[in-house]
């Protein structure tokens, strides 16, 4: 009888299928992974959300004056946008030592490893829901005209995690081959802070607005700061976010597919 070998095609999205159905796993591995590094603080991670909140609450009304803002818009504009640039540059950051740090799962227990990926991704979500209050509070003092568009976010922030799913798993791999990469993200993500609209509006680059269009973390930040600041529904920013989903998943499979065996040595 013969037998019927997967292609390493097949082999790579049997992991992430196997990985994303395994819910009873990823969400606990995360969810301690969360309580070990907080362990014996009385805050937890809201220390961060104070130290967030205090950060915002110094920044708005400086910022705002030197750009010649009204504070009422850009206060709003700025929790918002900093709170979800928070959670994208974690997870750009965190992806890169994905497999390192779970070396001793993956030569110990044979489990795929999307796993490790998606632990990464709920923990950092977890993370970025204790900074929602300050959220709550900006646009209680500054309300925003808000809609039916409110109902996106969690599918916004679903589209994130889609994207940092593979993401992790190509960074993960790069950064598991190659340990000079992790560095080289961190920079990259210090530079595109300041080059992404997070501390100025994209208005404000007047006829050069293009860039912002260009940016595609621009565009992960304005799919969930759009129905938060009551603004019309970002069409050119679901398109550019389905566009990256759709060329992400192409490409990292490509490599996950050719390279995912090899993980374990070089981890």
């Amino acid at each position: 009888m013969a037998v019927v070998t997967q292609s390493p095609l097949a082999k790579a999205l049997a992991d992430i299928a196997q990985g994303v159905s395994s819910i009873h796993v990823w969400p606990m591995l995360g969810w301690q992974e969360i309580k070990q590094r907080y362990r014996r603080s009385v805050l937890g991670p809201f220390w961060l959300t104070i130290s967030v909140g205090a950060l915002i609450g110094g920044m708005g009304p400086l910022y705002g004056n030197l750009m010649g803002q009204k504070l009422a818009t850009y206060f709003p504009h700025l929790a918002v946008s900093y709170i979800v640039w928070m959670l994208l540059a974690s997870l750009m950051n965190d992806a890169c030592t994905t497999f390192t740090i779970a070396e001793g799962l993956i030569k110990q227990i044979k489990m795929p490893l999307s796993i490790h990926v998606l632990r990464m991704v709920w923990r950092n979500i977890i993370i970025f829901l204790h900074q929602i209050p300050i959220i709550v509070i900006v646009l209680f003092f500054y309300p925003p005209p808000l809609g039916w568009g409110l109902l996106l976010v969690p599918v916004a922030l679903l589209a994130i995690a889609a994207n940092a799913l593979w993401v992790g798993l190509l960074l993960g791999m790069l950064c598991a081959r190659f340990r000079d990469i992790p560095q080289l993200v961190a920079s990259v993500v210090q530079v595109m802070f300041f080059l992404t609209p997070v501390l100025w509006h994209p208005g404000s680059l007047g006829r050069f607005e293009w860039a912002a269009a260009w940016n595609p973390l621009n565009h992960l930040l304005e799919i969930v700061r759009a129905p938060l600041l009551g603004h019309p529904f970002p069409k050119a920013s679901w398109a550019a976010v389905a566009t990256l989903t759709v060329c992400g998943y192409v490409f990292t499979l490509f490599i996950f597919s050719r390279y995912r065996a090899r993980v374990a040595y070089w981890v």
